[in-house]
């Protein structure tokens, strides 16, 4: 049994009719993002046991007001794996822009092109959101899709950074067709992880319908910690690993759940 299945759905609401941005507590917690990334540098050499990769490429797609350096560690962890990990060319993400999802699918494009493979896309945050698009508009170039804390259904309005958005992006407003194409289910393997006590995102947000193809892994940390999180690297590693077109969905052991809660129990 996928143990995801039974999370609460992306249109779950709370008392007031909507799905709410974390707590100010969550989002003043968000400065465990340093011990995570510390944790996941002194754990280096243990996450190096993490199934190796094929070759494949991965594009890696950072979050809001974030760039290519924000995703250093983790593109540098794909790499040893033995993944051909690409960040983008956009520099930093200040939201979605006609101009930057058409330079977006120029880049899957390329990349597609010249490796004659198809690619998995690792978005955080944002960028989750922007890779599910990217999939949905080029499905035969994706092989998977996994988003980490990403605003997948509900817009800007269900974090904390809505305010900022909403003055870099004209009041905020997204076309509701492209918000369609990032909360639809996808054709292709697709994990979302995700944190309760994630302080930018509602978690709520960030979860998936569970399916044949498609599961949520429930971490413990913080939102802007993700990138640097052990327990996220290990994950994402064991997800790309999979054989194209052999997919399985993602098991706790014992010993990983301490660092994999059950998202069965109640919320």
């Amino acid at each position: 049994m996928n143990h995801a299945e039974h999370l609460p759905s992306p249109t779950d609401k709370l008392r007031d009719g909507r799905v709410a941005p974390p707590s100010t507590l969550l989002l003043l917690a968000e400065g465990r993002a340093v011990l995570e990334f510390g944790s996941g540098l002194a754990l280096w050499p243990l996450l190096q046991l993490a199934p190796r990769g094929d070759g494949h490429p991965v594009l890696v797609l950072p979050g809001f007001l974030a760039g290519n350096a924000s995703t250093l560690l983790m593109r540098r962890y794909f790499s040893t794996l033995g993944y051909d990990a690409q960040g983008w060319n956009m520099g930093l993400n200040l939201g979605h822009r006609q101009k930057l999802e058409a330079e977006m699918l120029g880049q899957l494009e390329e990349i597609f092109g010249e490796s004659r493979r198809k690619v998995s896309i690792v978005g955080w945050s944002l960028g989750g959101a922007f890779a599910r698009l990217l999939a949905a508009r080029r499905p035969e170039m994706v092989r998977s899709v996994i988003t980490l804390g990403s605003p997948i259904s509900g817009g800007a309005d269900v974090t904390n950074a809505d305010r900022v958005y909403r003055a870099l992006n004209r009041q905020g407003k997204t076309d509701s067709s492209v918000k369609k194409l990032v909360a639809q289910s996808l054709d292709m393997p697709t994990t979302s992880i995700f944190s309760r006590s994630d302080g930018i995102v509602s978690w709520r947000a960030s979860t998936i319908q569970a399916g044949p193809q498609s599961e949520n892994i429930e971490v413990h940390g913080s939102h802007t910690g993700m990138g640097g999180n052990p327990a996220v690297l290990y994950a994402v590693a064991d997800r790309l690993a999979q054989p194209e077109g052999e997919w399985t969905d993602f098991r706790r052991s014992r010993l990983a759940a301490i660092a994999f809660p059950d998202p069965d129990r109640a919320s």
